[in-house]
């Protein structure tokens, strides 16, 4: 996306630093001067005016403004780079001009909402470039832009403001999805692109086969082997058609950042990522999101072409500075599942006590469902344990994370005691574990 501002009017222009300072420098050596030869006083407002004069002529030969665009993606991915670019075109302008742009951005895009970036002169005119990382999800705009250069002396400035109106829609990131080892996975495994019956593993029989040495000795057929006087084997298939939902908790413990990214962000790239994997492997999909009340409960989704509905409604889950409705939200979820399901549950917690509710509501939960339940590690509670004590504030800062950190343990340990499948991993692996986790549970025909 692009915007071309032409402009016709000559630019406002103010003094440079660097009249400025000779100014300020000719102050204190007028004073002197009169105090010494009173009668050439003159000289003083002389220079002064002088001064004016070239800052004047300076700016009248500094050019004018010729082109400016500003040119940014309509989309990004929240966390991932975004590039932007600055094109000026200065009539008349010299070499140092030394034009600066500055951009007012949307607070999801960079921290503070203000972009200053140098323009470099280049065979048509001058450029700048930015790289940027949106922080948070949404439409973010870029409002305005500055553009001021120098004269040829350097004394004088212009400037110009102009309104712009350009959105970029920031995405949840699907990075994850681009990277060739998960390319890899997806064309040589079983989950591939071309779709095939998975056969030695899972719970529904698929046939029967020789035994060969290696093979699970449980899977002997023994009334067809003394039929035929050989040893058979029965072959299964990996269930398909399994119902998978990504629950996200959107409350405010997941709106903390981890590493920039917001915790509900590095989850929806987690999710979105084994979604793709699953619909892949022919599984139905959904999201849910929920924080006082549910937000999103897409319907199934069924083939890998219909992914972009995921990826929209994963967008559509919005920050919430509230405490998340455990029972209210696996009440309209249970509510929704018909039969026997995976749920993954996307959420954080800071104490046992806003624990305790979660746990009862996914006890209930696992009685039909197999619960795995995703947590990010929290790095930074674990270098406040392990940080080195130099002071008594620094002590009790590693005891009180030491303790945060036992209650954490706890709690997942409790769940893990309810039969949930526990992840608790880095934001840059928890994708990975996930995955790993879908898969294993695939193998072993736990949801059917």
């Amino acid at each position: 996306m692009a915007i071309r501002l032409r402009l016709q009017a000559i630019p406002a222009f103010l003094p440079a630093p660097r009249a400025v300072l000779a100014l300020a420098l000719a102050a204190p050596a007028a004073l002197v001067l009169a105090a010494f030869a009173p009668g050439l006083w003159i000289v003083a407002p002389a220079l002064g005016g002088a001064l004016s004069v070239l800052v004047l002529l300076d700016a009248l030969f500094a050019g004018t403004l010729a082109d400016l665009r500003v040119i940014v993606p309509a989309d990004a991915e929240v966390g991932e780079p975004l590039r932007m670019s600055v094109l000026a075109e200065l009539a008349r302008a010299g070499a140092r001009a030394r034009p600066v742009v500055a951009l007012a951005l949307d607070p999801r895009l960079l921290k503070g909402g203000r972009l200053e970036l140098a323009l470099q002169p280049t065979p048509g005119g001058w450029q700048g470039n930015a790289e940027l990382r949106p922080l948070l999800r949404g439409t973010a705009a870029v409002s305005r832009v500055w553009l001021r250069w120098r004269g040829p002396l350097g004394l004088a400035e212009r400037m110009v403001a102009r309104p712009l109106d350009l959105t970029i829609r920031v995405r949840p990131s699907l990075a994850p999805l681009r990277s060739p080892a998960l390319q890899l996975f997806l064309r040589d495994s079983s989950f591939g692109l071309v779709a095939r019956r998975i056969r030695g593993e899972g719970t529904e029989f698929e046939a029967l086969a020789d035994y060969e040495p290696g093979m699970d000795r449980r899977r002997i057929d023994w009334k067809s082997s003394a039929r035929h006087a050989r040893l058979f084997a029965r072959e299964y298939e990996t269930e398909r058609n399994n119902q998978i939902v990504f629950a996200f908790d959107c409350g405010q413990a997941m709106c903390e950042p981890v590493a920039g990214v917001s915790r509900l962000d590095r989850a929806i790239t987690a999710g979105l990522t084994t979604a793709w994997v699953a619909l892949k492997a022919q599984d139905r999909i959904a999201l849910f999101g929920f924080a006082a009340r549910p937000q999103v409960l897409t319907p199934f989704i069924t083939a890998s072409r219909d992914f972009a509905r995921l990826q929209q409604a994963a967008a559509s889950l919005d920050y919430r500075a509230e405490e998340p409705n455990f029972t209210l939200a696996i009440a309209t979820l249970t509510a929704r599942l018909q039969r026997r399901s995976l749920v993954v549950i996307f959420s954080e917690f800071t104490d046992p006590t806003s624990a305790e509710m979660m746990i009862e509501t996914v006890r209930r939960l696992v009685d039909r469902h197999v619960v795995v339940f995703v947590v990010l590690a929290d790095a930074e509670l674990t270098g406040l344990a392990g940080a080195t004590v130099d002071s008594v504030h620094d002590a009790a800062m590693a005891v009180a994370a030491g303790s945060l950190q036992r209650q954490r343990a706890l709690v997942l340990q409790r769940l893990r005691h309810l039969g949930v499948r526990v992840i608790e991993a880095p934001y840059d692996v928890v994708g990975t574990r996930l995955l790993d986790t879908y898969l294993a549970i695939k193998r072993e025909g736990a949801i059917g």
